[in-house]
């Protein structure tokens, strides 16, 4: 007699996320998810029932209500172990985001932040959607370098941070800059455009002493820093 097999290994079924318009979710149910996962991205933690109800302007029983009718739907999970840990389900997606992707940017190379080093290219990227969350960007006019050095200190850049780099060729007195040299190296530090047309390029620690050149190449402006501790 011939027997099916049957394996061993468990099956795994793909789901597509669903739309708000697929889960039949009123305009108030789809606002309790909205403000349920801006919290969780710029808090990390879901709000309160309190917090929804004051934010909607409703009682703290109509948002109990709006909360389970969207568990039930599935757009909403919570840990029953965990407070606060109420996150939009895997299988949902909020309106405007269906095509939204992570945001990562290229990670490039160390950049001296005491004496210059020699430029490198590596080809990784530094996701930022775990740190961030959902978000919006415009890939390719950014990029990420690691800290190399102790330089820009007292601004706040330590080694080993990571700053993220706008790309641009020109910079105004004070801003923070990827600069190339004259010599091929590449450096972070303060831009200054002295009177008599020389660039100075400051450190922010006193030990270390600012580049006097002629010229340079900006590679790009510093528009944020990120550590992880």
């Amino acid at each position: 007699m011939a027997m099916n097999r049957i394996s061993n290994e468990p099956t795994t079924w793909t789901q597509r996320p669903r739309s708000a318009s697929h889960m039949n979710l009123t305009p108030k149910q789809l606002q309790v998810a909205r403000l349920i996962q801006q919290h969780r991205i710029t808090k990390g933690v879901s709000p309160t029932l309190k917090e929804l109800a004051e934010e909607l302007d409703v009682s703290k029983v109509t948002v109990f209500e709006h909360v389970e009718a969207l568990i039930g739907k599935g757009v909403l999970k919570r840990d029953a172990n965990k407070a606060r840990s109420l996150s939009i389900t895997d299988q949902f997606v909020l309106p405007g985001q269906e095509q939204e992707q992570g945001l990562s940017f290229p990670l490039v190379g160390r950049i001296a932040a005491g004496h210059p080093i020699e430029r490198c290219q590596q080809d990784e990227q530094l996701e930022l959607e775990s740190i961030f969350g959902p978000r919006r960007g415009q890939r390719g006019s950014m990029f990420a370098l690691q800290v190399d050095g102790m330089s820009m200190m007292d601004e706040g850049i330590f080694d080993g941070d990571y700053v993220i780099v706008e790309k641009r060729e020109t910079a105004r007195n004070g801003e923070r800059v990827v600069a190339l040299l004259p010599d091929g190296e590449t450096t972070l530090k303060t831009f200054f455009k002295e009177p008599d047309g020389r660039i100075r390029l400051q450190p922010a620690n006193q030990e270390f002493e600012p580049i006097i050149v002629t010229d340079c190449v900006i590679q790009g402006v510093v528009i944020g820093v990120m550590r992880r501790y």
